[in-house]
């Protein structure tokens, strides 16, 4: 066994620096990627719903495959999901960017289901050493 106990029982410490800086743009990122999402979808409307859902896919899985954790894949979930329901709310002059299609909702859902999907199959933190499998 390692003398550093479990994973559980060790204490929290800050994140780096760098980590904070890629979480935060890939929150920005996320923003971005809902916004032109909500864009493309309507515009053709199979191919464009499905260009937007493969890109935020590719967004959530790339972002756990670039911080190898689950962090990478909740922060553009986070920044997608609030920039669509920003997208949604009307503008007092009654405009708005989502039309009442199925597209429409096909892309709210279906996004916020991909990121659910991409978040819980992210990258967990794996222990380090030969100690700790099972077989051994």
């Amino acid at each position: 066994m390692s003398d550093r106990g479990s994973m559980l029982a060790q204490p929290l410490r800050m994140p780096p620096a760098g980590r904070i800086a890629a979480c935060a743009g890939l929150l920005l990122l996320g923003a971005v990627v809902g916004v032109a999402g909500a864009l493309v979808q309507a515009g053709s409307f199979p191919g464009g719903l499905l260009l937007a859902l493969v890109g935020a896919a590719g967004l959530f899985v790339g972002g756990a495959r670039a911080l190898d954790s689950r962090a990478g894949a909740v922060a553009p979930a986070v920044g997608w999901m609030v920039s669509v329901v920003l997208c949604t709310a009307g503008r007092p002059e009654g405009d708005f960017l989502f039309g009442a299609g199925g597209g429409s909702y096909l892309f709210l859902l279906g996004g916020m289901a991909l990121a659910v999907i991409c978040a819980t199959m992210g990258l967990g933190r794996q222990p380090v050493g030969d100690d700790v499998r099972l077989g051994k």
